[in-house]
């Protein structure tokens, strides 16, 4: 019997850094030198079960002080709330936490600030989750779908999205939803890599990593382009060659171009059949993103790993400027909000392809796909989520890939929760590898 009188008693936050950029993990044409970070958190409660929520969200380094800071600025908002009365209904914090109006004034919904809520938010479904013993996707698809349209928030939504539509994709999604389950513990979900492509990579790596990628089961992979177009011919040619003809190869230029100059660069790198051309303008520019499509076809157009709340991503769909959409569980905020933007796919037709990589995204994001999957599109049809090899070893629950698939978690919660030995080591700047490293005298010592 869940104890009635449990409470939140505190928020933890920690700033944790890993120093990707010194093997250039992680590197691309507009961010090249990437120290993959989280500002994290831990839930304490006074139940006496033990569970705690943990939650996070993802930055590259220089940064990460002043998200965890926006972290600790929504404390009063949590601490002291019923734990019972808050697993029960998340959208209610949700709204809360979106609806502080001094702190609302710094975004509203974007930014800084609704990242913080995205890792506060996230942390509760962790706690929730964990306290159901359930992973949170099989929490998702097996809640009833009134409940979850009463988790949306609505607002700006419903010139492309009613609370009634969202209720009608739901409840279709119900049909089928134990056999679709069976098959994915049994089969997993799709992924493709993205571990042969970083920028920095010399073109011995990629063509070890890509062939690689293919003997493990993958069926896509992925480049990054956009810093010099001779290098990106070079480079997709070795790619394509380590893969050959009839395994996908995505593009992403991680909003390095004008428009007119993404449409150019795209069509000079056709000849090697590229799937998708991944953010190639600002992800603030819908009407560009449409432009691009337009002038790239027969190449899709994916983005939204920096789509900043669930408004762009219907103005994306309603201008026609995605072929696959690709939401962060850790950029909007949390479960709460991707829970919409996944409606507003499903009502559009168009593929959910999730971004990943990072610290503990890969971790994340995949209970929001396999939701999908079982519970509201019920398919995995032209969808698949990013994987990256890297720093899953951080985390209690790491991901597992088994034949270029997720594996489905089977344990409790968002799969957030970090090593306490990685928190005390990689703690910025006063953890033991970051002490150290400090410590040293030169740049050449520390590396």
């Amino acid at each position: 019997m869940p104890d009635p009188t449990a409470r939140i008693t505190s928020i933890d936050t920690y700033d944790v850094r890993f120093p990707t950029s010194r093997e250039l993990d992680g590197s691309d044409a507009m961010n090249p030198d990437p120290d993959y970070s989280a500002a994290y958190l831990v839930l304490r409660t006074s139940a006496a079960d033990g569970h705690e929520g943990h939650g996070f969200t993802f930055t590259i380094g220089r940064g990460n002080d002043v998200q965890v800071a926006a972290i600790d600025a929504l404390r009063g908002h949590v601490v002291g709330r019923s734990v019972v009365e808050l697993c029960a209904d998340p959208g209610v914090l949700y709204r809360d936490l979106v609806g502080d109006s001094q702190l609302r004034w710094l975004g509203p919904e974007k930014g800084v600030m609704h990242m913080a809520i995205g890792a506060v938010v996230n942390a509760v479904w962790d706690l929730a989750a964990k306290r159901e013993g359930k992973p949170l996707w099989r929490l998702l698809a097996d809640a009833a779908p009134a409940w979850l349209v009463s988790q949306v928030d609505f607002r700006y939504l419903t010139d492309a999205l009613t609370p009634d539509e969202a209720l009608e994709l739901l409840t279709k999604g119900k049909q089928g939803a134990a056999e679709r389950a069976a098959d994915l513990l049994r089969r997993g979900y799709p992924a493709y890599t993205t571990s042969p492509g970083w920028l920095g990579y010399s073109d011995e790596k990629l063509t070890r990593l890509a062939e690689e990628a293919v003997a493990d089961g993958f069926t896509q992979i992925k480049l990054k382009v956009g810093a010099d177009l001779d290098d990106d011919i070079r480079r997709c040619r070795t790619a394509r060659a380590a893969v050959g003809p009839d395994i996908r190869m995505a593009i992403d230029a991680n909003q390095r171009w004008d428009v007119a100059e993404a449409v150019e660069w795209t069509n000079a790198l056709a000849e090697f059949d590229p799937y998708w051309i991944e953010e190639p303008t600002s992800p603030d520019d819908v009407l560009g993103h449409a432009a691009v499509r337009r002038g790239v076809h027969p190449v899709k157009v994916a983005t939204g790993e920096h789509v900043q709340n669930r408004i762009v991503f219907k103005q994306l769909l309603q201008a026609e400027a995605v072929d696959f959409l690709q939401l962060d569980a850790a950029r909007v905020a949390g479960v709460n909000e991707n829970l919409a933007i996944l409606l507003l796919a499903a009502k559009f037709g168009v593929p959910v392809c999730p971004h990943a990589g990072g610290v503990g995204l890969c971790e994340l994001v995949q209970h929001l796909s396999m939701f999908d999957y079982v519970a509201l599109s019920g398919t995995t049809e032209d969808r698949v989520v990013e994987f990256v090899d890297h720093l899953h070893e951080h985390f209690l629950d790491p991901v597992m890939i088994d034949r270029g698939h997720y594996r489905a978690p089977t344990e409790p919660g968002f799969s957030a929760t970090m090593r306490q030995s990685s928190l005390d080591a990689y703690r910025y700047p006063d953890g033991a590898f970051w002490a150290a490293d400090l410590a040293a005298p030169t740049p050449e010592a520390r590396a």
